[in-house]
């Protein structure tokens, strides 16, 4: 049973990453769009003070708005597709037809009853999806519908009649189960949903009264969840829901912290931040905390080694303060010293804490470029992002002399003191630029590590990992995958086998399709 949860979580996981990594682009140029129609920044730099730059910017992120106030639809067809075992395609066609087959019925179930408010709609507990009135579900019915969709799709996609009843097989069969699905879905749910709304308020509600508390734990695990792929799971609730927090902005209600944030930062009348952006605050340790970390890790390495991982390290540390990506730099210590990464953890938990305190509403969840494009040119007033620097300095120096003082204490084998004999793969400067530059994703010796094509039942990706599932997962050659692929980790959960590669797993997703023959994603 824990097995089957696990692999169910996992696969889970994997397709949340589809409609999860699109929201971060949407909300960067939502960002870009303010910074020409932030009148402070016009009074700095007057050459902004145009109708085209002022238009493009409102043209910029008053499109880009509606992806966010429409993420219910968003999540059921980025869950359906992800979760579909075959024919992903239509499946996403067949779970937008499913949405707009609930919304329609419960509004007009709700009409037929005399729920549906009138006039505004502002705290009520309905809101407008898709210019269909009904109960406001949130991010909460794209996960719901995108899962039942993907549940429905993967039983039912292959089945086939015979003669005149040829035409209603496939996924046309699929949405016929659906429609009453649906249906009756959308009953059960104008009953059932205000009771779950209470639950989740009282949650959010909860969570919210724990103060710093609720912050380090929340901030503790996102990191800690790392290894199992499952950390985007505890920081997407309180980013899109009403768990982390509730605001009116411009008199209309939103719920998550991200949603919040976007909107506040386009509302000059908003002072100051709500205090629910600091669910986002998930920077510190990307953009400061783990440089000291590379730092300490080089300082400690045998001299003879220094140069071997510099590159390596140095590269990780840009990677990780500019564009938000850590599992280069986490995994290399990982395995070898896991207390190093429990403390990582903590500390990361322990900054949410910091800038909480400190009364900072500055974010940077994917580094240093959104850090400049959310933050900087909202001045220093609304944000306070000149407190979120000193916050990342202290970090800073707090992981190098910890990580020192515990690699030294305890000897802990990290980049560039490992044992003799130890398979860790390090490179000279020049070797990695070289590396880097052209080398071809050696596809063959990916799909023979992993077991051969034949082991090999599932192949995804997300961000950083390639995602596979296999039929034996004790034929996997980590030595082969970490020292011959680049690899810079492998985490094994039952069948479940990623492969971490870093921002390169793109292209290497690409050529072990071709190495196994799949040339479209159905």
């Amino acid at each position: 049973m824990k097995d089957k949860l696990m692999d169910a979580m996992q696969k889970f996981s994997k397709a949340m990453f589809i409609p999860v990594l699109i929201l971060p682009i949407a909300g960067i140029l939502i960002a870009v769009g303010n910074l020409f129609t932030n009148t402070r920044l016009q009074e700095v730099m007057p050459f902004l003070d145009n109708p085209v730059t002022t238009g493009f910017g409102s043209l910029l992120s008053g499109s880009l708005t509606a992806i966010l106030t429409n993420l219910g639809i968003i999540f059921c067809v980025g869950l359906a597709v992800g979760l579909a075992d075959k024919k992903k395609s239509e499946a996403g066609f067949i779970s937008l037809l499913a949405f707009l087959v609930f919304i329609n019925a419960m509004n007009k179930f709700m009409g037929l009853r005399g729920m549906l408010v009138e006039g505004s709609l502002s705290g009520t507990g309905q809101a407008m999806v898709l210019g269909v009135q009904v109960l406001d579900m949130g991010v909460f019915l794209g996960l719901m519908l995108g899962v039942v969709v993907a549940l429905v799709h993967n039983r039912f996609c292959e089945t086939e009649f015979n003669n005149a009843f040829q035409i209603y097989g496939g996924t046309r069969f699929v949405f016929i189960v659906l429609i009453p699905i649906m249906v009756v879905m959308a009953v059960v749910l104008t009953f059932v949903w205000p009771f779950v709304q209470s639950g989740i308020n009282a949650l959010g509600a909860f969570i919210q009264s724990s103060g710093n508390f609720g912050l380090f734990v929340y901030g503790t695990l996102e990191r800690l969840l790392i290894p199992t792929g499952l950390h985007h799971l505890v920081y997407t609730p309180f980013l899109y829901t009403s768990l982390g927090g509730t605001a009116t902005v411009g008199g209309q209600l939103l719920e998550g912290a991200r949603n919040i944030y976007y909107a506040e930062i386009a509302d000059e009348a908003v002072q100051l931040l709500s205090p629910s952006v600091i669910w986002d605050a998930r920077g510190i340790s990307k953009m400061f905390g783990l440089l000291g970390a590379c730092l300490a890790m080089y300082h400690t390495a045998r001299k003879e080694n220094r140069k071997k991982i510099k590159a390596v390290l140095v590269t990780a540390a840009v990677t990780s303060f500019i564009a938000g990506v850590t599992e280069p730099i986490e995994f290399s210590f990982l395995f070898v010293a896991p207390v190093l990464f429990v403390v990582h953890a903590v500390l990361a938990g322990s900054s949410f804490v910091a800038l909480n305190l400190l009364g900072c509403r500055a974010i940077g969840p994917n580094g240093f470029i959104d850090f400049l494009l959310y933050n900087v040119p909202l001045g220093t007033a609304k944000t306070r992002w000149p407190l979120y620097i000193v916050v990342g300095l202290v970090y800073f120096a707090l992981y190098y002399v910890i990580f020192r003082f515990l690699i030294v204490k305890f000897n802990l084998k990290t980049l560039g003191r490992e044992s003799e004999g130890m398979e860790m793969k390090l490179h000279s400067k020049a070797e990695y630029k070289e590396k880097t530059a052209g080398e071809k994703v050696d596809a063959a010796a990916i799909v023979q590590a992993l077991g051969g094509k034949e082991n090999i039942l599932k192949v995804t990706n997300c961000y950083t990992r390639l995602r596979t599932e296999l039929e034996n997962p004790e034929l996997v050659d980590e030595n082969v995958l970490k020292n011959q692929t680049g690899a810079a980790a492998v985490i094994k959960k039952g069948k479940n086998v990623q492969v971490v590669y870093g921002l390169k797993v793109t292209a290497v997703r690409k050529a072990v399709d071709q190495e196994l023959g799949i040339t479209e994603h159905e």
